[in-house]
């Protein structure tokens, strides 16, 4: 049980994707950037976009502060157009308004669900296209000193999934504006499954291939209960590749980097027979693999469970060890799910 003193609490069922039930202590809505300024950040606190890629595994005994700063200014330059968005703008509405001021260079990066001030933290990425490659600064708000700060793209870290965001700055910033760099000269990006099929396409062309891609195969949160992907995809060295390949020579892969490889975690898991798989209302997803759903009547230590089940069968099957892409919310701290600690 939450501690109600002083307290209203809050369901968070509506306000992450995954709907699980929950609840947090207090919650806050930020709608203008100078009130964090004001804003108490007494530990435990979460902050929050759309709730996307965040799963509350229970009641939270905190305060959930969700950015919903709105606003976009595009400022053309010689070479390129430079995008500044406020953090709780949608994602997938930026992508198609940008297109619709003829502006390109996102449309591989469509659909993808969640906040504009989120993107920069996991390093979105799709079909080929991660969001690194577009910002040119992030602002956010310093908690420890309580000022407005800004970082270069260099200064953020960027790699797969990973920025400094969620490491050095982890509680310690609330992203503000994400300023991007897009290209007068537009160069699609086609490398990727079914856009490989495309003929000198329009940047619109692209955009319409990636959301009928998605939604063939990606369930909507909105109608069904997900987090989107849920593992990231493994990278392994060249070496265990090539072991890999004598067993599974269809096993889907893609360069990373000189020595190493990035292999598909859907591949992984479907074929390890998992799909359709169910623990109470959660399941694997029947179109894609990556994806777990909430039927409803689930709870956080279902998703445990499922979730070490998983990286059990594929380490046992593959030797290669899951990790969860989605951020999973104890009672009042972030956690991370590995066979040694559900063992």
């Amino acid at each position: 049980m939450l501690p109600s003193e002083g307290f209203v609490p809050h369901s968070l069922q509506p306000l992450h994707t995954f709907a699980l039930s929950s609840q947090c202590q207090n919650f806050v809505e930020i709608t203008d950037s100078a009130q964090l300024k004001s804003q108490c950040f007494k530990v435990p606190f979460c902050l929050l976009g759309e709730g996307s890629n965040t799963i509350f595994l229970n009641d939270y005994a905190g305060t959930v502060i969700k950015m919903a700063t709105q606003g976009i200014t595009i400022t053309e330059r010689s070479h390129d157009f430079l995008v500044s968005v406020a953090a709780g703008e949608n994602w997938h509405q930026l992508v198609t308004y940008l297109l619709e001021q003829g502006i390109a260079g996102f449309e591989n990066l469509a659909l993808i669900p969640g906040t504009v001030g989120a993107a920069p933290v996991q390093n979105i990425g799709a079909y080929g296209v991660e969001i690194a490659q577009f910002i040119e600064a992030v602002d956010y708000f310093d908690i420890d000193s309580g000022s407005f700060k800004s970082l270069t793209n260099q200064q953020c870290h960027f790699a797969y999934r990973e920025s400094v965001f969620k490491h050095a700055l982890k509680n310690k910033a609330v992203i503000t504006q994400v300023h991007f760099k897009l290209s007068k000269i537009w160069q699609p990006v086609l490398s990727y499954g079914p856009l490989q099929q495309l003929k000198n396409p329009t940047p619109q062309q692209v955009c319409a291939q990636v959301i009928q891609t998605r939604n063939s195969k990606l369930p909507n949160p909105y109608k069904l209960a997900n987090a989107g992907s849920f593992f990231k995809n493994p990278i392994i060295t060249n070496s265990e590749l090539a072991q890999l390949i004598t067993t599974y020579p269809e096993v889907p892969h893609y360069p990373h980097g000189a020595g190493h490889h990035k292999v598909a975690a859907g591949w992984l898991i479907e074929q390890a027979g998992l799909k359709g798989y169910k623990i109470a209302g959660i399941e694997v997803h029947q179109q894609q693999a990556l994806v777990l759903v909430n039927h409803g009547n689930s709870t956080g230590d279902d998703l445990i469970n499922m979730i070490a089940h998983i990286q059990d069968i594929v380490l046992t099957r593959y030797n290669i060890s899951l990790e969860h892409e989605v951020r999973l919310i104890d009672q009042d701290n972030e956690c991370h799910i590995s066979l040694e600690q559900s063992v």
